[in-house]
């Protein structure tokens, strides 16, 4: 797919932001861990780990040949990782996520107190603890069937838009590793990161871009961060974007 290494002859420019800086912002812990979690982290997280170094071949890190591949960019709680590949059996998913306590959240619910390092794991789930772009950046073009940002850090203040996961670069990135058809799904109750998003994406040459739903269509599952938005009266946007 080599229009994703520039621009597209008739489309809009891109938006003018710097480009995303190479380091993590933002909290991996927030309050200290407990031993449980510890051990989670140090147990069960290494037995789940996305392992890099296959990147080239993502479907061998399964336990079985997957029929599509999804990836999830900052999964929080974990919530919405669980009720897709619970809905989705057949599917590789690769969650991605950067706070402990989010990680600890997910595992907690996968492994029996005292089998952290024994309990059986999913084998069609993995998971990645760093920065998402390391992964993207290594799978080959064209590897994956849909990826997710549900309700993503909107870093409100414009001068921390070179943050925002939804930036020029990012989103030539994954057009890279998408396969032509495959969704991108993103959701945001914030007004400046739903602005952001429009923005964005109505100046980019991959993705079929259409406005968003304004209820969460079907097949999307809630997340304690879209219920916390929802009880406190702000209105989530859904948007699919489909690869050109």
């Amino acid at each position: 797919m080599t229009e994703a290494k520039g621009q597209v002859a008739g489309q809009p420019e891109a938006v003018d932001v710097k480009p995303p800086p190479e380091r993590l912002y933002g909290r991996q812990r927030g309050h200290p861990l407990r031993p449980r979690q510890e051990r989670l982290l140090d147990e069960t997280l290494p037995r789940l780990r996305f392992p890099l170094d296959k990147a080239a071949n993502p479907a061998s890190v399964f336990g079985h040949a997957p029929e599509q591949i999804w990836f999830e960019v900052g999964f929080g709680g974990g919530e919405h990782v669980l009720a897709q590949t619970k809905a989705h059996p057949e599917v590789g998913y690769i969650a991605s996520e950067v706070f402990h306590n989010g990680l600890c959240s997910l595992l907690n619910k996968l492994v029996p107190v005292e089998q952290e390092a024994t309990a059986p794991l999913p084998d069609m789930l993995r998971l990645w603890d760093d920065d998402a772009r390391l992964v993207l950046r290594a799978l080959p073009d064209a590897s994956l069937d849909r990826l997710f940002l549900m309700f993503p850090d909107p870093w409100p203040k414009a001068r921390h838009a070179k943050r925002r996961f939804v930036h020029p670069q990012n989103v030539a990135l994954c057009a890279r590793v998408l396969k032509p058809g495959a969704v991108w799904r993103v959701a945001s109750d914030d007004p400046t990161y739903q602005a952001w998003v429009q923005e964005v994406m109505s100046a980019q040459p991959y993705f079929e871009a259409p406005p968003p739903a304004t209820t969460r269509p079907d097949g999307w599952f809630l997340t304690r961060y879209e219920a916390k938005a929802i009880a406190a009266g702000r209105q989530p946007l859904y948007w699919t974007f489909t690869r050109r």
